[in-house]
């Protein structure tokens, strides 16, 4: 396997109404990936929009216009594929792996909800897909320990009117409040060809891919004027750090230590992963080695580290532990922040950059071993910024993060005075 690059080929048309077709053939197995990434997500809704992307992830598999409520699904599953969808801050994506035999009904199926899913949707589909939402809220986020720390770190980490100041849940009372046409609006506004990457990895060639992709999807018209979503990319330094403490039906204390690095995709991001590597992922990081293992403070399957991979803003590194019986929420809250000092003051060792970069390496290989993972990621590259084949240069440039560029950009981004701390504390019995 080579160390770094993207050892596949990657070719890419564009149809006559924008949409981008990138196709990757791979022969090692009779199975293809479809992945098609829409440039929205909910740094894109307006105001009194909130949880609109992620309510179409819902409604996209409740029919179009040629295909009935949940045949879509039925359809993939008995020809032997699989099928999901996810929302995130910057986009929508939905992906199928099915036989090769089948990409031209995988591909069918997905244009018709492009362009067939607004005069079907009805209104008792859309109020069945609103209560989905709501129970989905309260199993994920409400009802569940610790659930709502995302959306309690978001509006601690971005201000009001910040595209990523809310999460994809979104507002039950955006929702709720929005009509049927509201909601068709917003469909016909955002899935157009011309906001979307259609990603083909597998058992196929560029030649068949972009003939059928012109077949299924060459006749929808494209969107005239496709908003674009506000500027995130500057947020003001507030000089002191954002703080809250909550007390909830929690086990335990539990601390989030969070700081705005860099977008996602920026020389700046690649060292925030390998710094957030050292720092927090698995057994031999310095936050387990310091806290679990070590101080004995923080319980060992409940402490690490990770950056979130937004690309529109400076992204997120979160620290977290959660604390073992009888030590207070104070300490542990001290011990974590000491940890995330230490980057700044305490270089980081040849072993601890090897060790990341062997982790990274092994994620970044893993998810490009299967179609699914390639196709994802060539039309996350295409979609965010402009070409596929710079996927390509993701590993190489973790590989090439020095101690030296960890230590400044602690010492830059990862001070107290610009810190967010979300603590949470257990109720009194």
């Amino acid at each position: 396997m080579p160390d770094s690059g993207f050892p596949w080929p990657i070719e890419t048309t564009r149809l006559d109404n924008g949409l981008r077709v990138v196709v990757s053939e791979d022969r090692t197995a009779p199975a293809v990936a479809v992945n098609l990434w829409y440039d929205v997500g909910s740094r894109h809704e307006p105001a009194g929009q909130t949880g609109f992307a992620h309510l179409f992830e819902h409604l996209m598999f409740e029919g179009s216009v040629n295909v009935a409520k949940t045949e879509h699904m039925k359809l993939i599953q008995g020809a032997g594929g699989s099928l999901n969808a996810t929302t995130n801050p910057d986009r929508t994506n939905y992906f199928e792996t099915v036989p090769a035999e089948h990409l031209e009904l995988a591909l069918w199926l997905e244009a018709d909800r492009m362009g067939g899913l607004v005069p079907a949707l009805t209104q008792e589909t859309l109020d069945n897909q609103r209560e989905v939402v709501k129970n989905e809220r309260r199993q994920r986020y409400e009802n569940v320990p610790y659930g709502d720390a995302w959306l309690r770190l978001l509006p601690l980490l971005y201000p009001p009117g910040h595209p990523y100041h809310h999460a994809t849940i979104g507002s039950m009372a955006d929702l709720n409040a929005a009509d049927l046409a509201t909601f068709q609006e917003f469909h016909s506004t955002y899935y157009a060809p011309n906001n979307a990457v259609l990603t083909v990895v597998g058992d196929t060639t560029a030649a068949e891919v972009f003939a059928l992709a012109d077949k299924y999807f060459g006749g929808l018209a494209a969107r005239a004027e496709i908003p674009a979503a506000p500027d995130g990319r500057t947020v003001p330094a507030t000089g002191s750090p954002a703080v809250e403490t909550v007390t909830a039906d929690v086990p335990a204390p539990r601390v989030y230590v969070a700081h705005r690095t860099h977008p996602f995709g920026t020389q700046g991001y690649d060292v925030t992963t390998v710094l957030g590597t050292v720092l927090g992922s698995g057994r031999g990081s310095r936050l387990y080695q310091r806290l679990a293992d070590g101080e004995r403070i923080a319980q060992p399957d409940l402490v690490g580290a990770y950056g979130v991979d937004l690309a529109h803003a400076p992204a997120p590194l979160i620290a977290t532990a959660t604390a073992r019986p009888g030590v207070s929420a104070e300490r542990l809250r001290d011990g974590l922040a000491d940890v995330v000092d230490e980057l700044a003051t305490v270089p980081v060792t040849a072993a601890e950059l090897d060790r990341a970069k062997a982790l990274l390496s092994t994620m970044w290989w893993r998810q490009m071993s299967t179609v699914d993972g390639r196709a994802d990621t060539l039309g996350r590259y295409a979609t965010q910024f402009g070409d596929p084949a710079r996927a390509a240069d993701r590993l190489p440039a973790w590989l090439a993060v020095t101690a030296e560029q960890i230590a400044e950009q602690a010492a830059e981004l990862l001070g107290a005075a610009d810190r967010v701390i979300l603590t949470y504390l257990p109720e009194e019995n």
